[in-house]
């Protein structure tokens, strides 16, 4: 029992603990269109208050109506109720137009605030360490950010204007049932508490319920994902993978469906309960009126008008906690967007960073240990390594060794937890980090493959310097892909990938090819190059590597490879493993040491 209570407290404070989002999300909602909030929050107001002008010209007419059938009643009682007919007619005409203006609006409103949500959430991912793209939490909050952004900025905009529509209706409704009882409008708001406390709850338990099966919902997507990818086509078949990933997709779909009509079933059972103790709330009033009516009290105009404020308080009750309680919902779940906004980088500059200096001695790892997040075991550990300034220093070593770690921590993508990279003797950390990056051009392991034209995808290596066609060229033919866009039916106008109509895919030597185009169009100080060889054949590499040196003269440049004959052209190649450098010197003295890199260079030769 003291459990349960337990959990009961914990839900009421979460409950209350969301209130402070409803100014933030108005806050985001002007932030993104002003104009249009502005001119949507007085449609509002004119929206809520012409029922009431309904409401007290039905009791006119109604009134002018039985004057006008009086015997010897006289024609201007007549001419009255036509003007009022007129005027009601008028009335629901302005509330018609008013209603298309404000979809209108309400509309031009949304796209503007799901495109601020977007460019928000793009921002911050963007702006985070990567070390968040190693922890599951974080996926589990950038997809709930992701997918809430749209439907419930649109949602959250109806959910507003039909509380504020709604609530001003309501309040008028009730000054006009206050001078026929004091205690009719305070059965009008007593008969919605129940419906109050039900609409809340159910927005609490489907809040609770969505970040529990998160996971699991990001799982139906990458199932979705397997069964459509082109990525995965060809194993999916080979393997005949299809039916295991489909069954996975739809028993996790069926499980999650079960749960949320449990959710909703108990929603209408509650529903049913609050709605019979309004019903009951209703007909006592109606009952106490038509007492009043049939002793004279009241004239019939007064009961239709009291009748007519009566059902639509009620209803106007009830779509204000349907409004409330959605409210609430969708700010519990724009919640997962606060707080995924508010996500801090650790990896950022310092208030008194300075420039990167020009590399004249070394890029220095001292004593470097680096752990992945939720890593068992370190990536590198107690590292020392140099790459001397203007020449060519190659790391090889086998998968799984740390190579690749080390170009994450010289983008300073993450930082070390003990040691130091050093430039010239200036601490990476005391950097400018825009600086540092900006002087960096990498090819990494597995580039990006951009369905874009040739041409654009060499350009965004540089997209700040808007490179023309001659330097884009330049990068192309240094990195060997010239042959590549040739045979292209557009050059370097074609566009590569299958995204979009009329794309061509290439192979993944081709695609690092251009990859490689893209690295060598920055005129960056420092170069790295992460297995740039890795998907070129025998004859491509060679080609390759007997450019390479010219290509890499006047830089500092760090060749990551797996390939001995890749590394032999480097001034110093390091050799590592499990996260250490094991033997260093340059290829001859390597060979005549008859270490690791002498057997590895062996065992490719004989291969």
């Amino acid at each position: 029992m003291t459990t349960g209570s337990s959990i009961l407290r914990a839900k009421y404070r979460k409950l209350a603990a969301q209130f402070p989002y409803f100014p933030q999300a108005l806050r985001l909602v002007w932030s993104a269109a002003p104009r249009y909030a502005t001119l949507w929050a007085g449609l509002l107001v004119f929206q809520g208050l012409l029922p009431i002008a309904t409401v007290y010209l039905t009791r006119s007419l109604v009134n002018a109506l039985v004057a006008a059938v009086r015997p010897a009643a006289p024609v201007s009682g007549g001419r009255s109720a036509l003007l009022l007919m007129a005027a009601m007619a008028a009335v629901l005409l302005l509330a018609e137009g008013a209603r298309v203006v404000a979809r209108w609006v309400r509309t031009a409103q949304a796209d503007r605030v799901q495109d601020y949500i977007s460019r928000l959430v793009h921002r911050k991912s963007i702006a985070v360490d990567l070390a968040f793209y190693d922890n599951a939490e974080f996926y589990d909050h950038l997809h709930r950010a992701r997918s809430d952004a749209g439907s419930r900025s649109v949602a959250l905009l109806e959910n507003l204007g039909g509380m504020v529509q709604n609530g001003i209706t309501l309040v008028s409704m009730l000054a006009v049932l206050a001078p026929f009882g004091l205690w009719l409008p305070g059965a009008l708001l007593a008969s919605t508490v129940p419906t109050l406390y039900v609409v809340l709850r159910h927005a609490l338990d489907q809040h609770y319920w969505r970040m529990r099966t998160t996971s699991d919902e990001r799982r139906t997507w990458y199932y979705d994902w397997v069964l459509t990818a082109v990525e995965t086509a060809a194993e999916v078949r080979l393997f005949g993978l299809g039916e295991h990933f489909q069954s996975a997709f739809q028993t996790l779909r069926e499980r999650l469906r079960a749960e949320r009509l449990r959710l909703v079933r108990k929603q209408g059972v509650a529903e049913l309960l609050a709605g019979l103790f309004a019903l009951g709330a209703a007909g006592a009033a109606l009952v106490w009126m038509a007492w009043r009516a049939f002793h004279h009290e009241v004239t019939l105009g007064d009961l239709a008008m009291l009748y007519q404020a009566f059902q639509q308080g009620l209803q106007l009750s009830r779509s204000l906690l349907d409004d409330v309680g959605q409210l609430y919902a969708n700010t519990l779940f724009l919640g997962n967007l606060f707080d995924f906004l508010a996500l801090e980088p650790k990896v950022v500059s310092l208030v008194a960073a300075k420039p990167l200096p020009v590399v004249r001695e070394a890029i220095r790892f001292r004593g470097v240990s680096f752990r992945y997040p939720g890593a068992a075991r370190p990536a590198v550990r107690d590292l020392d390594l140099e790459i001397p300034a203007g020449r060519i220093t190659a790391v090889v070593g086998a998968n799984g060794a740390g190579k690749s770690t080390l170009i994450k921590l010289l983008c300073r993508f993450y930082d070390p937890e003990e040691g130091g990279i050093e430039i010239d003797h200036a601490d990476l950390r005391t950097v400018d980090l825009d600086s540092l990056r900006a002087s960096i051009t990498v090819l990494f392991q597995q580039p990006v493959h951009y369905n874009a034209t040739v041409a654009g995808n060499i350009a965004l290596g540089d997209i700040a310097s808007a490179p023309d066609r001659a330097a884009i060229r330049t990068a192309a033919e240094a990195a060997g892909a010239e042959e590549i866009i040739r045979g292209l039916p557009s050059g370097y106008d074609h566009l590569l990938g299958r995204w979009f109509e009329n794309g061509t895919e290439l192979s993944a030597g081709e695609w690092q090819r251009i990859a490689l185009a893209r690295a060598f169009l920055r005129q960056a100080p420092i170069l790295v190059l992460d297995e740039p060889t890795s998907a070129m054949d025998p004859w491509a590499e060679s080609d390759w590597l007997g450019r390479f040196r010219q290509l890499a003269a006047g830089r500092t440049t760090m060749v990551i490879t797996h390939r001995f004959s890749t590394a032999r052209i480097a001034d110093m190649i390091h050799v590592m493993s499990d996260g250490q450098v094991i033997e260093r010197g340059s290829h001859d003295e390597l060979i005549s040491a008859g270490g690791r890199y002498a057997e590895g260079w062996s065992a490719q030769a004989h291969a």
